[in-house]
């Protein structure tokens, strides 16, 4: 994994207080923080419906002293602004390549000894879909690490860290479970988030 503004010392604290400063005075509450166990894991972010929820999901991982890496698509990571979202902990996700993804990143989180979470969006895009991609359950299978249920819930103006999920291996019911976790939770743009 690359260094990314979290492993920046100086500039991680002052943007943790700035980002707990900034989301408490437009109202947002903060909730939970890492178990112990989830020091590495995959943490679903959910819902994913609108661009302003990297920049929230930012301010969240410096408010709850996480060590984030978060897949995007290619497109945000080409120049001028490539260099500065590797930096704020981005993995440039080719959509039309994802093929090798998992692999990818199973070897990826397994190389790595210190605390990570990789947080993988469950839709996939920003618009509505019908479908959960599923990629975010294979790297945590396949890397033997818990699935951390975080989420963004504009109706109610909260975001934060939810249970531990150890999947099992039995995608249907695992996913049921995941789903019925998310299923009261509105995003931005609530008329595109389905975890039916």
């Amino acid at each position: 994994m690359h260094y990314t503004i979290f492993d920046t010392p100086v500039v991680n604290v002052a943007l943790r207080f700035g980002s707990i400063a900034f989301l408490r005075l437009t109202g947002w509450r903060i909730e939970g923080e890492l178990p112990a166990g989830a020091r590495k894991c995959v943490l679903i972010a959910a819902p994913h419906t609108s661009n302003w929820d990297l920049p929230y999901t930012l301010m969240a991982a410096f408010a709850l002293r996480l060590n984030v890496y978060w897949m995007g698509k290619s497109s945000i990571f080409r120049p001028p602004f490539g260099a500065l979202m590797r930096w704020l902990g981005g993995i440039s996700v080719r959509r039309e390549e994802a093929h090798n993804l998992v692999a990818a990143s199973v070897a990826a989180l397994n190389a790595t000894d210190g605390p990570v979470q990789l947080i993988v969006p469950p839709e996939g895009t920003r618009s509505k879909t019908r479908r959960w991609k599923t990629g975010f359950y294979y790297i945590a299978l396949g890397a033997d690490l818990p699935i951390l249920l975080a989420y963004m819930d504009y109706a109610r103006k909260r975001v934060g860290l939810g249970p531990v999920f150890q999947p099992t291996g039995d995608i249907d019911r695992d996913m049921a479970s995941i789903k019925a976790f998310y299923a009261p939770l509105r995003g931005k743009n609530a008329q595109q988030f389905d975890a039916d």
